[in-house]
């Protein structure tokens, strides 16, 4: 599989071409409607509970059993149709949210729910393992970084909008409308990228190593370790920031502190498209050290709310870019592997997430809320040793084209 690349010398012509936004636009919202199916019961949990007679608890799993559905099958269904042309597997794709968030609101039966959860995690996985690579095909060379941010833009804004949004309409209608409104969005943008998303070949079959082999490129390895890693630390506090805000006497300011969050991170992709073709290795080293001086903050100095806000604007800055960053790095050490890389990745970021939920709850239980911005410090720091140390592929100290 080969990027789009203009002849060498041309890098200055790249520059000034212009980005296929309206494609890019388009990919960036299925990466939108890929976040905030997986996140949406979040805010859903006291409605949808109601009506499929389960405990809160037993609702909330329908997270985690998307997520679960990406992890499985992300790597074996990314083997299985890398010889599909790219434009038919997003769509499919987009179809999988569609039938799936359609399913959700209109059903009343708790297993069928967890099924059709478990498919939307399925397309899920499919989607994260095409985007990045699709949004590198679309640009010629040097622009790769820029266009990835471009469709990872979707992420803060379905956390710090999306959902938000999703929740009041829950609350003011009903929560099947929150869902059912998901799958007019996925039907709006099947339409949408099928007129103006260009479509690429898959791999020939004699082109196609086995997806292990990708752990072999040099790069891939200490990619996939940092992701994990700091994946792990990013969830373990963010899923229980309610708890820890309502520990330091700020309960009734979640949504508030939320949305700083998500400001901050939109600001981090901004800044890490502008930036990222020559400085993916600093990028990355400083949002590492952004995200553990917030954790520093809130282990320390939690008892001010003035400065739990500038920790949390820091988290976010160092935060939104992260998963622009780990995924550039991956497509560029995985080179001719790169689809099997982005796989990998999300695989393990969805590990990662599920992980965090069940390590923080035992954190939660164990030692109390205090224990959690210690332990993002404790993770980020074998993190930023990797990366300090993968100097040549995957974090290089310059940058390759």
């Amino acid at each position: 599989m080969t990027t789009q690349q203009l002849p060498v010398g041309s890098g200055a012509q790249n520059q000034k071409q212009k980005l296929p936004m309206a494609a890019l636009l388009a990919l960036a919202t299925a990466v939108f409607l890929t976040s905030l199916t997986e996140t949406l019961p979040a805010g859903l949990l006291p409605e949808m509970s109601a009506d499929l007679h389960v405990s809160e608890s037993a609702t909330g799993q329908t997270v985690t059993i998307y997520a679960l559905g990406t992890a499985l099958t992300a790597i074996p269904l990314t083997a299985a149709t890398a010889g599909w042309r790219r434009k038919r597997l997003l769509l499919t794709a987009i179809a999988g949210f569609a039938v799936a968030n359609t399913i959700t609101a209109l059903s009343t039966y708790y297993p069928l729910t967890m099924a059709a959860r478990f498919v939307a995690g399925v397309a899920a996985g499919l989607a994260w393992a095409l985007l990045a690579g699709y949004a590198r095909r679309m640009v010629p060379a040097g622009l790769e970084g820029k266009a990835i941010a471009i469709a990872m833009a979707g992420i803060p804004v379905a956390l710090s909008l999306g959902v938000p949004a999703g929740t009041f309409m829950g609350k003011a209608v009903t929560w099947q409308v929150a869902f059912l409104a998901m799958s007019a969005i996925a039907a709006a943008l099947i339409a949408w990228i099928a007129a103006v998303v260009p479509d690429y070949p898959g791999q020939r079959h004699e082109h196609r190593a086995p997806m292990r082999q990708a752990l072999r490129v040099p790069g891939v390895a200490p990619v996939l370790f940092v992701t994990l890693v700091f994946v792990l630390a990013h969830t373990i506090l963010y899923a229980y920031i309610a708890a820890f805000l309502a520990h330091v006497g700020m309960a009734d300011s979640t949504d508030l502190v939320l949305l700083v969050f998500g400001g901050a991170s939109l600001l981090s992709i901004w800044i890490t498209g502008a930036l990222i073709n020559r400085w993916l290795r600093s990028l990355t080293i400083g949002s590492t050290l952004l995200v553990g001086a917030a954790a520093a903050i809130l282990a320390v100095l939690a008892d001010s709310p003035a400065l739990i806000y500038v920790a949390v604007l820091l988290w976010g800055l160092g935060w939104g870019g992260v998963p622009t960053l780990l995924q550039t790095a991956a497509g560029q050490a995985g080179r001719d592997q790169a689809d099997s890389a982005q796989a990998m990745l999300v695989t393990l970021w969805n590990v990662a997430m599920a992980g965090g939920g069940v390590v923080g709850g035992v954190l939660l239980d164990s030692l109390g809320v205090t224990s959690f911005p210690w332990s993002v410090l404790t993770l980020l720091v074998p993190a930023l040793i990797v990366v300090v140390a993968t100097r040549t592929n995957g974090f290089p100290v310059k940058r390759s084209d």
